[in-house]
């Protein structure tokens, strides 16, 4: 394969922009593949992962952008690299243009233009993530973090230093947050309401607040806090810290605690201070299915039903609503068309703690169920039933998240798709703000060609589609609805139905 390479000598471009022309640029007829990144030694190991590697690239520093591609037809080559520098040059154009006055370059020239500002959003490399976010805080900003690859040592240091000043360290790799009804990094537009949502987990914060504004209830503030926060290392510091927060703010009546299973001690401090809050406070552990009451603390296991509990204790008369019991009917229909050998499902998700719960839920009905979320995952990723996160850090190191590219799942998912063990296909597509324009739309026409080629070998293949949104998102929830369903494919109104649809579809009469 012949790489075009094209360095730009210290050029630094966020992390979360470059995804973005990344994205664009795959989109230009012609283009095998394209990666624009900065040249850091974990960028420079992911293009020669993949084929694009030359000593041009292997020679780049870290400081400098990198445009690397491969194309079709090598007579195009200059057009298509010209294209793709037209792509960076017109970024910068609007960049410009939507600064009339000076451009900051630093954290603290940004703070010197506008002194009433208070909160960083800092997306860098991140080998220097840690100094912009320290000097955000020493200029006494509070700080979301949305930069991965940062040290737990790091971690540690920067909210100590939040602590001590009283700010939010949000992070690192916090992905969620709306602070004073402003959407930060991947967030759904939802009304303003009493519930406060502190989370540790990215979409489960989404789904929490998805559905709780589909339930009638709003949204006062939701406090991402990254995570690892909940670890043995860090030790619930900024949860135990945003708790606190919300258990005085005068806003919220009701809290929402949302994690993956934390450490046994930090767990532990987390409930004990929750009981001591004068507020209801619904604890979402994912993974901990049991539902049970201790106090003003209510444990539950499931992410639809933690949502309507929070509902119901700020006052919603659950009884009026719409809860989108499962379809007894359908699950039988579906079950009599798959064949015996159809027995596995597959899960392909751009939201970690969507692909979590699946894996949960389907955890507790079988026995023989794999997730990279639970690094027990080969690399055939052809285990029995099998949940993929390609949100996760070894597929978007230099790439994408498939939040902004929906595509990066396609290739699997047409391989997938011919597995004649496979019966069901799970699929997630995120709405709000910084997510794809048209999720669904990426995956039209390889839903309806899988399940046409299925249908030709005899075969039917149920694939289920998950739409995390709102009816005020941008995207428009109804025509993301309306291309799903236009594929045959079964709509699901929430995760936690998803994945309960996906696991009895299955179900043979003779599992555990």
């Amino acid at each position: 394969m012949n790489v075009v390479v094209k360095v730009i000598s210290n050029r630094y471009i966020d992390s979360v922009s470059l995804m973005a022309l990344s994205t664009k640029a795959n989109q230009i007829d012609g283009i095998n593949q394209v990666i624009i990144a900065m040249a850091t030694e974990m960028n420079k190991e992911v293009m020669k992962n993949v084929g694009l590697w030359n000593e041009i690239v292997a020679n780049a520093e870290s400081s400098d952008l990198v445009i690397v591609l491969s194309v079709e037809d090598p007579t195009q080559e200059a057009e298509i690299l010209a294209e793709v520098e037209e792509l960076l040059n017109r970024k910068e154009k609007v960049d410009v243009a939507s600064n009339k006055v000076k451009i900051p370059k630093t954290i603290q020239e940004a703070y010197e233009m506008d002194e009433t500002a208070n909160l960083a959003l800092i997306s860098v490399n991140g080998h220097y993530a840690a100094r912009e976010a320290q000097q955000a805080l020493e200029s006494n900003l509070n700080v979301m973090l949305f930069s991965d690859n940062v040290s737990v040592e790091e971690e540690i240091h920067l909210k100590d230093l939040a602590l001590e000043k009283g700010l939010l360290m949000m992070g690192p790799d916090c992905g969620t947050a709306m602070i004073n009804q402003i959407g930060l990094g991947f967030m759904n537009a939802v009304r303003s309401g009493e519930i406060g949502i502190v989370g540790a987990s990215g979409t489960g914060s989404q789904e929490i607040a998805v559905r709780i504004h589909e339930f009638g209830g709003g949204i006062s503030q939701l406090i991402g806090v990254g995570g690892r926060d909940l670890t043995q290392e860090v030790g619930g510091r900024m949860m135990l810290a945003s708790m606190k927060e919300l258990a005085e703010d005068p806003n919220t009546s009701v809290i929402v605690l949302v994690s993956k299973v934390p450490d046994p001690a930090v767990e532990e401090k987390m409930i004990q201070q929750a009981k001591a809050i004068n507020k209801p406070v619904v604890v979402w552990f994912l993974g901990q299915l049991e539902d049970r009451v201790d106090g003003n603390v209510h444990f539950v296991g499931k992410s639809k039903n933690a949502a309507l509990k929070a509902v119901e204790l700020a006052g919603i008369d659950t009884s009026t609503l719409d809860l989108h019991p499962l379809n007894w009917p359908l699950i039988e229909e579906v079950r009599g068309k798959l064949k015996p050998e159809q027995q596995y499902i597959r899960g392909l998700f751009s939201g970690g703690t969507l692909c979590g719960e699946a894996y949960a839920l389907a955890k507790e009905k079988y026995a023989n169920v794999y997730s990279n979320t639970a690094h027990d995952l080969n690399q055939t990723k052809e285990q029995a039933h099998t949940f993929i996160d390609y949100g996760a850090d070894e597929y978007t190191d230099g790439k994408p998240h498939p939040m902004i590219d929906p595509s990066s799942r396609l290739a699997d998912f047409k391989t997938i798709a011919k597995d004649p063990e496979v019966g069901v296909i799970l699929l997630d597509f995120v709405l709000g703000y910084g997510a794809h324009e048209d999720p669904v739309g990426v995956m039209v026409p390889a839903i309806i060609e899988a399940k046409k080629a299925a249908e030709a070998l005899g075969r039917h293949l149920e694939v289920i589609g998950y739409i995390l949104g709102t009816d005020i998102d941008r995207q428009n929830l109804d025509v993301q609805l309306k291309k799903l369903e236009s594929t045959g494919a079964t709509y699901a109104s929430s995760m936690q139905n998803a994945a309960l649809l996906a696991r009895e579809f299955v179900e043979k009469g003779d599992e555990k």
